[in-house]
């Protein structure tokens, strides 16, 4: 019985000494795991507080490195850019300023070219990168991308470059035909001959004056702000009487399906583009119509027709107004159809300059079309003649949508009527153009 109870007493004594030992080693690996040890200062840092907000409303994009060159915050336009890739950050020169800073603490800037990703074409994005100490141990990385910023500046740079030369021929040829004057002064026919061609390079200059200051209107104001219901037929006359000196000198007919100067037909019925109206500025909308019937007659060759044809189409997000202008000029060949609405490109610079244009009617026509909600588009072949379309939102439509603050919800609308890219379109409403007799 004793030898029992020193058994049992002595199971118990071994019980209670391993319970301790358990605990004792859970509470010594549990203190372990908490401690910071090397490894865990290398790979798990904190950044100092606020720092993440800050950076969520940054519009760079944003890397934070560690000592080991890990990214431990990045922006999603950062990895957008390709600066991140697998944890890592991937422009060297970037990584090497991450570098030189944390080892001086100095701040640095620089500008880059980084190729696109997913591009075989050779294109570059501009950045402009600034690297700064963020505490002790970590180090942030700021990128701007300066692409668009490049690409709006030399945009500026070529049309000042354009805007001089085109000054620079109608002034200087003024400045030689003055001196031409002076010289014939005792010559009656020499002078007035000169003075026909000075009249001419100052009606130049004027006109070219002139399409600068309305494409910087259209460029910078709202239309919208003075927007009205306009009728088509009233713009289509508009356009018909600017162009009609230019039309009869070179025996051009202009046709047109609205009625315009012509009201009722011989049946008593409406013209069937009648009754038709456009919401926006009346004079920029005459101005982009009148460019484009005035372009239709100067390319034109004598004794032709020009038409100029609108309806309605149903499009997403309302009815739209197609105005389209034909003519059976030389045509417009395919790599120059990607560049006629830029500023100051001409398909024919010499037959431009013959006709007093300046390049830049189309441009107004594309800004035009954009500020009201719709687009210009061109069909062309060359030998065959052209037709241009502008496309703008219906009065009603357009205006329900200005009142609830998406006024250019229509732009890029697209008609559920197809056009064969081999006939030019609304030869059902007007019909092609034949040479007269």
């Amino acid at each position: 019985m004793d030898v029992n109870a020193a058994v049992a007493a002595a199971a118990a004594i071994a019980g209670v000494l391993t319970g301790v030992i358990a605990m004792l080693a859970f509470r010594w690996s549990e203190r372990d795991l908490k401690r910071p040890t090397r490894t865990s200062l290398h790979t798990d840092p904190v950044l100092p507080p606020g720092v993440d907000t800050v950076l969520s409303v940054l519009r760079s994009s944003a890397v934070v490195l560690d000592e080991a060159d890990a990214v431990v915050k990045a922006s999603s336009a950062a990895y957008a850019l390709g600066l991140v890739r697998g944890g890592k950050l991937a422009v060297e020169p970037m990584l090497q300023m991450a570098r030189d800073t944390r080892r001086d603490g100095e701040i640095r800037q620089v500008e880059l070219d980084l190729p696109r990703r997913g591009t075989g074409r050779g294109e570059a994005l501009a950045v402009s990168a600034r690297v700064a100490p963020l505490g002790s141990r970590l180090v942030l990385l700021l990128v701007e991308d300066l692409t668009e910023a490049r690409r709006i500046e030399a945009v500026r740079r070529d049309f000042v470059a354009n805007v001089s030369h085109e000054l620079k021929t109608p002034v200087g040829a003024l400045s030689l035909l003055s001196e031409a004057v002076m010289d014939a002064s005792d010559d009656p026919e020499a002078v007035q001959r000169f003075a026909g061609r000075m009249q001419i390079e100052a009606t130049r200059l004027t006109n070219l004056v002139q399409e600068l200051i309305d494409l910087s209107r259209v460029q910078n104001d709202d239309p919208l702000e003075d927007a009205e219901p306009v009728a088509v037929d009233e713009l289509v006359a508009e356009a018909m009487d600017r162009c009609r000196h230019a039309a009869s000198t070179k025996q051009i007919t202009i046709a047109s399906n609205t009625g315009a100067h012509e009201g009722a037909d011989q049946g008593g019925r409406r013209a069937a583009g009648a009754d038709l109206h456009v919401w926006g500025n009346r004079g920029q909308l005459a101005a982009a119509l009148g460019n484009l019937v005035e372009n239709a007659v100067n390319y034109s060759p004598a004794r032709t027709r020009v038409g100029i044809a609108a309806r309605r189409v149903t499009a997403q997000g309302g009815d739209m107004i197609e105005i389209a202008v034909t003519d059976q000029g030389i045509g417009i060949s395919d790599k120059d159809k990607e560049r006629i609405f830029e500023r100051f490109y001409r398909v024919d610079p010499a037959r431009s300059r013959a006709t007093g244009g300046t390049g830049l009617g189309l441009a107004i026509v594309k800004h035009v079309a954009a500020s009201h909600g719709g687009e210009v588009t061109v069909w062309s072949s060359e030998g065959q003649g052209s037709t241009f379309t502008l496309r703008l939102p219906e009065a009603g439509a357009a205006r329900d949508r200005a009142q609830h603050g998406s006024a250019g919800g229509g732009a890029g609308a697209r008609s559920s009527r197809s056009t064969s890219p081999d006939a030019p379109p609304y030869e059902e409403t007007v019909p092609a153009p034949e040479v007269l007799p």
